[in-house]
Formats: structure tokens, sequence, C-alpha cells
């Protein structure tokens, strides 16, 4: 994200698998789309707790464009999800869903070589382009936004309880202080993990090589088996960091927004943090493209992308969805008033320039490289 954390590395090449393409031309594009019509209706597969209880974005949608909407929390993990759609997808055929939700990283990667994904047409996503900040387009894992749009974003970065932890933390050499033995949380996730073992190397994991990642792999394991680590964490880290268990954790910002208790603080070390991005994408055969890609557009208006804000405290990719919250706080009264004035001002959600130019995202991976970089980095949190 940002200049730093974008990479804009937009040098594009071409990409093996069935049909996969880094460089889309608008030829392929006109041929995608060519004869497609909105039918009035979409089928969306998200992750759970990304939209109001009572639906009332999709709701507001309906009413406005008239687009029928079946809405499914379907999406637990990347890796499980992307097991259950590869196989029709690979066929050519339907996985039911014309809107899905996939986190850059080693899934949407593959969807994206093999040709899983449909171009989208920029020419109806006006408002993404008039809306969208800087920091969301381009960016390294999908140049162009070629096949994706952001749907909300979030950093990796540290946790610590305040009421144990006595010094500031800044860093994630602290992470490796052996003062802290047994009291620290790192991530099970091997993209996670392994992008902060390359930042507490001074790596940036966006341009590492298999020698960067044998590096932070040994540094690493030196940590787990110095015995630092108390667990590796999935999601269980927030009951754990706000009770005491362990003091300092990788964490996700939104989580410590959300879900901690008020001793718990959050930073972006100074080496580094990782910016992730659920990404909005059509699937290529998709029954109504055309309709997903209005709900597309639709969520970039920044009025209509504010009740998601509020809800999910995640941060959204439209910068004017600070202001109108703002706006919304001052005329506010009591803990809306306090609740509202505390999101628009808070850095986990809107991050400072400063926080933005540490960030980095994860490696984009070919499927020879994704295999090597499992085998170097999954058997930490497994112990072996």
């Amino acid at each position: 994200m940002g200049a730093a954390g974008a990479g804009l590395a937009l040098a594009a090449c071409g990409v093996q698998g069935q049909g996969g393409k880094e460089k889309v031309s608008q030829s392929d594009v006109q041929e995608y789309w060519a004869g497609k019509a909105r039918s009035g209706r979409l089928s969306w597969a998200n992750w759970p707790g990304y939209m109001q209880d009572d639906h009332a974005t999709i709701k507001a949608f309906e009413k406005e464009t008239g687009i029928q909407v079946t809405y499914k929390e379907v999406i637990q993990e990347m890796g499980p999800w992307f097991g259950k759609i590869q196989a029709p997808l690979a066929a050519g055929q339907s996985i039911g869903f014309d809107l899905m939700v996939m986190t850059n990283g080693i899934q949407l990667e593959q969807c994206r070589q093999l040709g899983y994904l449909a171009p989208l047409d920029h020419a109806r996503l006006k408002n993404f382009a008039a809306n969208a900040g800087a920091a969301f387009k381009n960016p390294s894992y999908d140049p162009g936004n070629a096949f994706t749009i952001p749907y909300e974003s979030g950093v990796t970065g540290i946790a610590y309880n305040t009421k144990y932890v006595k010094e500031e933390i800044t860093g994630i050499a602290q992470l490796f202080d052996p003062k802290y033995k047994g009291r620290v949380g790192m991530m099970a996730d091997s993209q996670e993990l392994g992008n902060f073992g390359m930042f507490a190397l001074g790596v940036d994991p966006e341009k590492s090589t298999r020698s960067d990642w044998e590096k932070a792999a040994a540094k690493l394991r030196e940590q787990r088996d110095d015995g630092i680590v108390r667990k590796y964490y999935s999601q269980d880290y927030v009951d754990a960091v706000s009770k005491g268990d362990v003091w300092l954790t990788m964490a996700w910002s939104g989580d410590v927004y959300s879900l901690t208790s008020p001793d718990v603080k959050f930073v972006v070390p100074r080496e580094g943090g990782t910016i992730w991005t659920d990404n909005l994408c059509i699937p290529k055969t998709a029954a109504n493209p055309v309709d997903a890609l209005a709900l597309m557009d639709w969520l970039y208006v920044p009025q209509n992308n504010v009740p998601l804000t509020e809800f999910i405290n995640y941060m959204p990719p439209i910068p004017a969805t600070q202001q109108i919250i703002a706006q919304k706080a001052e005329q506010a009264r009591g803990d809306d008033k306090k609740d509202l004035t505390r999101l628009s001002t808070s850095p986990l959600i809107f991050p400072t320039q400063a926080d933005l130019a540490r960030l980095r995202h994860y490696r984009r991976l070919t499927q020879a490289e994704e295999t090597e970089y499992q085998k170097i980095f999954e058997p930490i949190a497994k112990g072996s």
C-alpha cells in the first residue's frame, strides 16, 4: 500500500497457466463482456463479519438499483475456498457465485495465473476511478486492478498489553527478545510468519528471494527453539493478549480495534508491517457478471461505503469516508459521538502516511515458488 507497499511494479509479463494473463488488453475485456447484460440478480460469496447483520448495505443497493442479491458467508479461509472452487472453474463451470472476496496472496495469485477471474471493465467502474485512494490502485498483486478492486484492507503489526509490557513496543526485534520468553505470540499462517521473519532481517518481502526465505526461517526457528514463542495463532490471539497469556503478539489491526481490551495497543513496526487486502472479484464463469460489476462500483460511492466502515472497522479503500464519518461524529451525541469520533481518528482505520510507507504486501509466488515457500515456512509453526 502507498508508494512503498503497492509496489507499483507494472512491468508486465505473460503468466503461464490456463489462459491466465497479467497484462489484460482492451480486446480481452471487450471479448469477455461482449453480449453480457444486466439480469437483475447476483450471488455474492463473502467472509463472516463483512456485512451488517441486517444486511443494510445490500438492502440499500437493492432499493437503488433493483438488483436482488443472494448473500452468503461461505468463505472461512482462502485455502479451503480455493480447493472448493478450483475444479469447477478449471472445467469452465459455475461455482454458484457471481462475486467473491479473496485476500491477496497465494490463492488469488493462482486464480489470476490460471485464468479463473473475469477481466474487469473499468469503463463501468467510474466510481472506483473517482473515489478509490491512490494507495488502492495498481497494487503489486494485481497491476492495473485488472481482475480485482479492494473491499477492505488491514494491517498485520504488533499488539501488546500495556499492563505487562512497560516499554514502548516499536519494532519486530522485540518479538525476538529473550526477556519476553514464553510471552510472545506469532501467527501460524506461513505468509504472515514469513513476512515478519523477513522484516526482522531488513528484507522487503515483495522483493525477496529463496535465500531470504531460508535466512528468515532460520531466525524464526531460533525464536521458537529458544522458547520465546508461547503459541502460533490463527485468530485466538485476541483473548490471549487481552488476558495476558501473551504480552505481545503479531496481530491484525481490525481485531485490535474491535475485540481487544483497552490495555492493548497496536503498532506498525519500524522494520515494516504487512498490508493485506480482501478483494472483490468476479469468477470467469459468473452467470451475472454485469450485476456484480454494478455492485462493485456502487460500493465505491463514499456515502454507500460509510456504513460498512462503521460496522467492519477495517481500512476502507475510499479516503472520503473519513471526512463523512467525522462530520457524522460532530452531529452525534452520547456514545454514538464517542464511537464515531474514535473511528474517524483511529490510525488503525485511517493509517498515517508514515505507517503506510512501512507497509508491504505478501510476495507474489508462482506455483513452483509457492511449493518452495511452503516447504520452508510451514514446518515452523508445526514444530518441525
